[in-house]
């Protein structure tokens, strides 16, 4: 128990389960028997230790592999015929992608102070990895920071926040059907990080224009206004360095080399983040039920084969990231598997493949609303629908 998930409430006949949605088992949305600090003593003492020696590590390998699959691309694709070439190239693409993408996780990591005890160094390290990685550093880790303080609540979250009914726009429907529903996708893999650092899309409501590029962004603060202008610059340094490259490369070139393993990282990125917050299960709150700890545990952990590993586990260890999220990665499933008797019904995991989990979340999580559950009126609380 205490998985989430779908279950069949009695046994139905097989052509029948698959013409009806399974029971959804929701994450309990009353408040808690526990507290953060029973989570916090369930771990072990050494899953709280950063050790730069062994953060490093993974960052050194990392980039190691990047080079050596830029290295093996550019010296020897070339040399296949035609037909094996597209292949080969397709294929480094998306293995390029995914190792950069375990690149923006070590960034990450930085940003929340868990790469060492030295918080200089992370902001440094991840200033670079970001810049390289053309996201503007402090910018995204100022909202991701908010993003935590506030998960779930539709009031002040900062990202992934989810629609209400009479918010949907109308023309809408005419996609809520599969080839709407591959364009949505598409749309959301391709653009959807890009137009969220520039006009913050699926962010949260602001009363004026809001960008991560803006450093009077009503996103920000007077006192980190400095800090967004750093990030631009490191921004637009990265680019003008790609820039120069490509003069002498060739843009199509820089695309092939850069530019497309970098859709794979944003790709992963969005659905990566998304699927942790969208699911049947989940509940989001309003100002009126809202606190930190329902909040933080209304997430769920997935499984992504192979690519948990190279990913450095941030997609199977998502609940604990939000609990504490200072823990590093190689403490992660170690730290997750200590707490997970203290969460009971509150942990919450789907193993579904994330290909098809984002075809199905797509399908049926459209717009949240309250709802009766029996005689009791969860007021504050939303679910998912998808009944338009």
């Amino acid at each position: 128990m205490g998985k989430g998930g779908r279950m069949s409430v009695q046994p139905v006949a097989q052509n029948e389960e698959e013409k009806n949605e399974s029971v959804v088992r929701r994450v309990p949305h009353q408040k808690p028997p526990f507290t953060i600090a029973d989570i916090k003593k369930a771990i072990p003492p050494h899953c709280f230790n950063r050790s730069l020696i062994r953060s490093s590590s993974y960052l050194v390998f990392d980039i190691a592999v990047c080079f050596f699959l830029y290295y093996i691309a550019t010296n020897y694709i070339s040399l296949l015929p035609a037909p094996l070439s597209y292949v080969a190239w397709t294929a480094y693409v998306y293995v390029q992608g995914c190792f950069m993408f375990a690149i923006w996780v070590v960034a990450h990591e930085c940003g929340h102070h868990g790469f060492s005890d030295y918080h200089l160094l992370n902001d440094t390290l991840g200033f670079i990895l970001h810049s390289l990685l053309l996201v503007p550093y402090f910018s995204w880790k100022i909202s991701h920071r908010r993003h935590h303080a506030n998960t779930n609540s539709l009031d002040r979250d900062e990202n992934h926040v989810p629609r209400f009914k009479n918010t949907i726009r109308s023309y809408y429907h005419h996609f809520n059907n599969p080839v709407g529903r591959v364009f949505i996708i598409a749309f959301t893999l391709t653009l959807g990080w890009p137009l969220y650092l520039i006009v913050n899309i699926a962010g949260r409501s602001y009363d004026r224009f809001a960008s991560h590029f803006d450093p009077y962004s009503p996103i920000y603060s007077e006192r980190e206004r400095a800090q967004i202008m750093l990030s631009d610059i490191g921004f637009v340094a990265a680019c003008y360095g790609l820039y120069r490259i490509a003069a002498v490369k060739g843009f199509a070139w820089v695309f092939l080399v850069y530019g497309a393993p970098l859709h794979v990282v944003n790709g992963f990125l969005v659905m990566i983040t998304l699927l942790h917050h969208t699911h049947l299960s989940l509940p989001h709150y309003d100002s009126s039920e809202w606190d930190w700890l329902r909040g933080a545990l209304a997430t769920v952990d997935r499984d992504y084969g192979i690519l948990n590993k190279v990913f450095h586990h941030i997609a199977d260890t998502h609940v604990l990231h939000h609990l504490i999220s200072s823990i590093p990665h190689y403490h992660a499933q170690e730290a997750t598997e200590a707490i997970k008797p203290v969460l009971g019904e509150y942990y919450h995991y789907d193993g579904t493949p994330f290909y098809k989990a984002m075809w199905r979340e797509a399908k049926e999580c459209l717009y949240v609303e309250e709802e009766d559950e029996g005689d009791i009126k969860t007021k504050g609380v939303y679910w998912y629908k998808n009944k338009l």
